[in-house]
């Protein structure tokens, strides 16, 4: 429009600088005529740029794939070809750079279960020379031996959460869901953590009025839970002075398995609660408990999460903790495809 009203100014100053004259109905009918002209350009430009906006404002809407991102086309002007292509080009830039990115994630995740299995290996040879050294030894040599075994718990411990870690990026692949039978498991559990509860003067109590309790889940990974929960109750009863009990229940309701887990340690401050299942939180008992890494329940929450188990927590500080593990009935397991 401005260019418009240039190009009629400069007209009427060259008329009138031959001392010709322009009636106003001519401006008027040119400037009308200039206006149409420009409105039906207009009018067949958005016609043409219509459909790859309309492409734009989905793509950019949230709710397109990343790969919808190739389907873009019908670029009418030259800016739009541009942008076109900008979008391809940046696409597989970024696609290459992903499929670096999982090379190097796979390579990092098969050298972590290599090292981790190599590993295992000078621990199980350390656990079975201290068994026989604790057989033979003296006294004096019995408690180094404790010391050993003590520390080498806490290395194979470590060892298990590095593997079901690395396990866990691609835990579709390592799940077997069957009908597991849950008091058996757990006792087996327990039986596994005697030595340390010995140690630490803790007495694990059973609880349930059910023989069998069978579940449908995946046995190793329930195993792995326990285990953590098992381990944390250990850890953190042990700063407390005296004997203590670990009650650990079992009752079936309404075909859900439920596995409580209540100790008598130094419990959970209130305003760390919230905070128990993020990675690498250790909260205020990380400062009384030197070998706390924050990664224990987290890394069972998130099995939990990929089970569709539920898990929770309870805690009153000085007093104790109990962890809620549920099993939800048979039609409650989730579907790795949704």
């Amino acid at each position: 429009m401005a260019n418009l009203l240039l190009v009629l100014l400069v007209v009427w100053l060259d008329l009138l600088g031959q001392n010709v004259s322009i009636s106003r109905e001519t401006v008027i009918y040119a400037a009308v005529l200039s206006l149409v002209g420009l409105g039906v350009y207009l009018t067949i430009d958005y016609i043409r740029s219509r459909p790859f906006h309309r492409q734009i404002d989905v793509l950019t809407s949230g709710e397109a794939a990343i790969d919808d991102v190739l389907m873009l086309q019908g670029a009418a002007t030259r800016e739009q070809r541009a942008t076109q292509q900008l979008v391809i080009d940046n696409y597989m830039k970024y696609m290459e750079r992903l499929e670096q990115y999982k090379q190097q994630q796979d390579l990092h995740q098969t050298f972590v279960r290599q090292w981790v299995h190599q590993m295992k290996t000078p621990v199980s040879v350390i656990d079975l020379l201290v068994q026989q050294g604790e057989r033979t030894g003296t006294g004096e040599a019995k408690e180094l031996l404790t010391s050993v075994q003590e520390e080498n718990e806490k290395l194979a411990h470590g060892l298990d959460m590095m593997l079901h870690t690395a396990r866990l990026e691609k835990f579709e692949f390592d799940l077997h869901i069957k009908r597991v039978e849950m008091v058996h498991t757990v006792r087996g559990v327990i039986n596994e953590h005697k030595k340390a509860c010995i140690r630490y003067r803790l007495f694990p109590k059973i609880e349930t009025d059910a023989e069998t309790i069978w579940s449908e889940t995946d046995e190793k990974w329930i195993v792995f839970i326990l285990h953590q929960l098992m381990t944390n109750a250990i850890k953190y009863s042990k700063p407390k002075e005296g004997t203590k009990t670990l009650l650990v229940s079992l009752a079936e309701e309404r075909g859900e398995c439920r596995i409580s887990i209540r100790d008598e340690g130094i419990g959970i401050a209130g305003h760390d609660l919230p905070r128990i299942f993020d990675p690498f939180f250790t909260g205020e008992n990380g400062r009384r408990v030197a070998e706390s890494t924050g990664m224990g329940l987290y890394l069972a929450k998130q099995v939990c999460l990929r089970l569709g188990h539920r898990l929770e927590v309870s805690s009153v500080l000085g007093e104790g903790t109990v962890v809620t593990l549920t099993i939800p009935r048979a039609d409650g397991i989730h579907t790795l495809d949704g």
